[in-house]
């Protein structure tokens, strides 16, 4: 029990938040490989029924998977960095707190947003709603984006193990 002075110990919390980003950045480059992968195996637009079949799952992975280990991943870091002091001075935490920022961004706007826009089309297609001449079958954007994320969450997860000292620009 804990005098009135006394201030609980911040390990616990710091360790459960360690833990929450480390488990979010496991998902977050779980699922974009995951995506990558079902965008290399992904039929053509004209094998329509396995086509709008893929892109449900992917969607599903978008959705269920990377938008929460982003949020799961950027959030326990913002709050690591409000409760710990030296994370407050480390260069290193406000790169991975600049980059998660981007990541969040570009996950929510260049990955889930289109590949959920995919899903709908292709089942609209599918169903019969949609002409089959609009749906495209490109990855390109699309996987191009996932390549770069995928880069720059291997580099924060450099980041937070190599903790590199940037050094203080002199006047």
């Amino acid at each position: 029990m804990l005098a009135l002075n006394q201030k609980p110990d911040p390990k616990p919390l710091r360790r459960l938040l360690k833990f929450l980003h480390t488990m979010g950045a496991v998902g977050m480059i779980g699922s974009m490989a995951s995506l990558l992968v079902c965008m290399i195996a992904a039929p053509p637009p004209s094998d329509l029924a396995g086509y709008a079949l893929i892109h449900a799952a992917m969607s599903d992975i978008a959705t269920w998977i990377l938008f929460p280990s982003l949020a799961l991943t950027l959030v326990p870091g913002m709050l690591a960095m409000a409760v710990n002091n030296a994370y407050k001075n480390a260069g290193w935490a406000w790169a991975k707190l600049a980059t998660g920022v981007l990541l969040f961004e570009g996950g929510l706007v260049y990955v889930e947003g289109p590949i959920r826009e995919e899903a709908k089309r292709s089942a609209a297609a599918l169903a019969g709603q949609l002409e089959r001449a609009e749906i495209t079958g490109s990855y390109g954007a699309e996987q191009s984006s996932m390549w770069v994320l995928l880069l720059v969450c291997t580099a924060n997860v450099v980041l937070g193990v190599w903790r590199p000292k940037f050094t203080k620009l002199r006047n």
